[in-house]
């Protein structure tokens, strides 16, 4: 490249990369020479400044990926399977028919999971969109849905927090909240399975 750093032509020196590159490349009067003072260093990224006190930081799609799992726990609930045992072998042995926990209760909470799924991602777009329109710079990219809905919703309120000081944070509570009774849920519910199977397999 000949093309001098500016009109006037000026002598041997360093000065900026016509490239861009953010370095400092030697100029020897009459072209580029290639090399370059050091490293190139990207910049510390820029502060997001703070959203205005009066701007809302939660709105309904938020609220949508926090309690939509919810669903799928109603359905665990009153998903009440009828254990069955089967004969099989040549010696007579009871055994557990697994197709009697494929009721239509099961199927509903199946599919409940993959929709959830889908809702979330596009509510955390929708979520994304609308703190950007409302003044947070780099809000945390809805994409991170897709990895994990807590991840997304952790990640979101970090950075609300970090533009609207002590608020943001809300987001985070109820899903530990309701990642809580999901585990309390499951566990009855399993437990409730089992004791039924074991009464069945006691009365034969």
């Amino acid at each position: 490249m000949t093309v001098p750093p500016n009109p006037s032509t000026p002598g041997p020196g360093w000065y900026p990369d016509p490239a861009g590159s953010g370095r400092l490349q030697w100029w020897d009067g009459a072209a580029w020479t290639g090399q370059f003072s050091g490293p190139s260093r990207p910049g510390p990224a820029t502060p997001r400044p703070q959203i205005s006190a009066r701007t809302p930081v939660y709105n309904p799609f938020i609220w949508l990926i926090v309690g939509l799992p919810i669903v799928p726990l109603i359905l665990l609930m009153i998903w009440n399977p009828v254990l069955r045992l089967r004969t099989t072998g040549t010696r007579q042995v009871q055994t557990l028919d697994p197709a009697s926990i494929f009721t239509v209760p099961y199927f509903l909470l199946v599919a409940s999971g993959l929709i959830v799924y889908g809702v979330s991602a596009v509510m955390a777009y929708l979520d994304w969109e609308r703190l950007r329109r409302d003044g947070v710079v780099r809000p945390f990219h809805w994409a991170w849905v897709f990895l994990s809905r807590e991840l997304y919703v952790i990640g979101r309120s970090v950075i609300v927090h970090q533009v609207a000081p002590r608020r943001g944070l809300a987001p985070v509570w109820v899903t530990i909240g309701v990642a809580a009774l999901a585990i309390v849920l499951a566990g009855l519910k399993m437990s409730a399975m089992v004791a039924t199977l074991v009464n069945h397999v006691a009365t034969i």
